[in-house]
């Protein structure tokens, strides 16, 4: 009889499932009002004008129009004009 028991790679060989995170619309792309453009962790882009936070740092549109990325204080303002 074995004093071990075979290599049990089973129980390490987990893997998360991935959060599809990043950009959803680009900028000139039109939206409508509830469209999620930015999936994120954490505020690495800023909600601008016409745009909100959801309760995960998700940024969607609060009115139609056409989606507006604009650099201030070195980060990216997300705006929907």
């Amino acid at each position: 009889m074995a004093h071990k028991t075979g290599g049990s790679t089973t129980r390490t060989n987990k893997d998360s499932i991935s959060k599809r995170l990043g950009v959803k619309k680009y900028g000139g792309e039109k939206v409508v009002v509830g469209n999620i453009i930015i999936r994120q962790k954490g505020t690495k882009y800023v909600s601008g004008i016409n745009t909100k936070y959801g309760s995960d740092y998700t940024i969607y549109a609060m009115s139609e129009g056409k989606v507006a990325f604009k650099q201030k204080r070195g980060k990216l303002t997300v705006n929907v004009v």
